[in-house]
């Protein structure tokens, strides 16, 4: 997943209603990120079982290379601020 190491990657999948609560969020901020559907993508799905347990749990967003599982926008963005700032810029 090397578009994680510099950059906010939310890894999600379609139906999740804290996927879309937290993407919603995040559109609101100049916060640059990709998304990632675990559903489409099988290596994803695989990184996120790996930082969450052995779940599939998403929302899972990692800055810079740096994952959380089911963040708050208010969490991600404290880890930006911490970890990332120039991509608040």
């Amino acid at each position: 997943m090397s578009e994680g190491r510099d950059g906010v990657v939310v890894y999600w999948r379609h139906g999740c209603p804290y996927c879309m609560t937290l993407l919603t969020l995040l559109r609101f901020t100049k916060l640059q990120y990709t998304t990632v559907n675990i559903w489409k993508d099988p290596e994803a799905a695989a990184f996120v079982r790996s930082v969450a347990g052995g779940n599939e749990t998403v929302p899972t967003v990692t800055v810079a290379g740096r994952a959380m599982v089911n963040p708050s926008r208010r969490r991600v963005l404290e880890a930006v601020r911490e970890h990332a700032p120039h991509l608040l810029a």
